[in-house]
């Protein structure tokens, strides 16, 4: 069953916005950290998932327009710092 869009019946209803989980994903990147280990405790502990798939989460937000328009300056400091390990390589 698909949503209805608010512009009428023949036009596909707009994507749903980001989960909960993909707005604490954000909310993670958006805090400093003290120091070694602190923000991989915190995503465990907070999140209930290992590092390794909350980077795979977080990289897969960074090309999600959902997440550009819910946190445009994350989201855009970000795509930046990756592009630049990009040009490391």
């Amino acid at each position: 069953m698909t949503a209805l869009s608010p512009n009428g019946p023949d036009e596909p209803a707009p994507p749903a916005g980001l989960s909960d989980r993909d707005r604490a994903v954000l909310a993670v990147e958006r805090r400093s950290w003290a120091g070694p280990g602190a923000k991989e405790r915190a995503i465990r502990e907070q999140l209930g998932i290992s590092p390794t798939r909350y980077y795979q989460l977080l990289n897969a937000l960074l090309d999600d327009r959902r997440a550009l328009e819910e946190d445009p300056v994350t989201v855009n400091r970000l795509r930046r710092v990756r592009e630049a390990r990009r040009d490391r390589r």
